[in-house]
């Protein structure tokens, strides 16, 4: 806050506000407890089976995740997008769904998988480098026979990097 004075005498002084409101909005919404559920959403397929993700794409979009949701319907999850491949690590404070984390390569292909157990903060991360986790409920992957070396498709696995 007390930077926003500051900021206010910016060359970029409506870039800095549109951020600081965008922090302060996730800001809030973590205090309150509020679910986020109007991300873009990816069609993305594991073989025959369709997957509807919502896209966290900003570092505000991923910290909050699917926190604080109640439910989440079969054929929906969370895709999470990094700038670049690197360890992603993922825990589950203030997750209510019990959830399964793809850690997927740039082409697709699942490096590993992690259950997650539901508000704690065990860490869960990707045993190579990647740019991509899918979340989905719990066994989820398990149930349709998708494992680490299995390959997701779909537009975000296509664009060249």
């Amino acid at each position: 806050m007390t930077l926003l004075p500051a900021a206010l005498k910016s060359p970029h002084r409506g870039l800095t506000l549109a951020l600081s409101s965008l922090v302060l909005s996730a800001g809030c919404a973590m205090a309150q407890g509020t679910p986020q559920t109007n991300l873009p959403r990816a069609k993305l397929s594991a073989g025959m089976h369709q997957i509807d993700a919502q896209v966290a794409l900003t570092p505000e979009q991923r910290q909050i995740g699917l926190m604080f949701r109640k439910e989440m319907p079969v054929t929906e999850g969370m895709l999470f997008v990094f700038e670049q491949p690197a360890q992603q690590c993922f825990w589950m404070k203030n997750t209510l769904l019990p959830l399964t984390a793809a850690f997927v390569a740039d082409d697709g292909t699942i490096v590993n998988l992690a259950d997650m157990k539901p508000q704690t903060t065990d860490s869960h991360c990707s045993e190579k480098p990647v740019r991509y986790v899918l979340e989905m409920n719990v066994g989820w992957f398990a149930k349709k026979g998708i494992k680490a070396g299995s390959k997701l498709s779909g537009p975000v696995f296509a664009q060249p990097r």
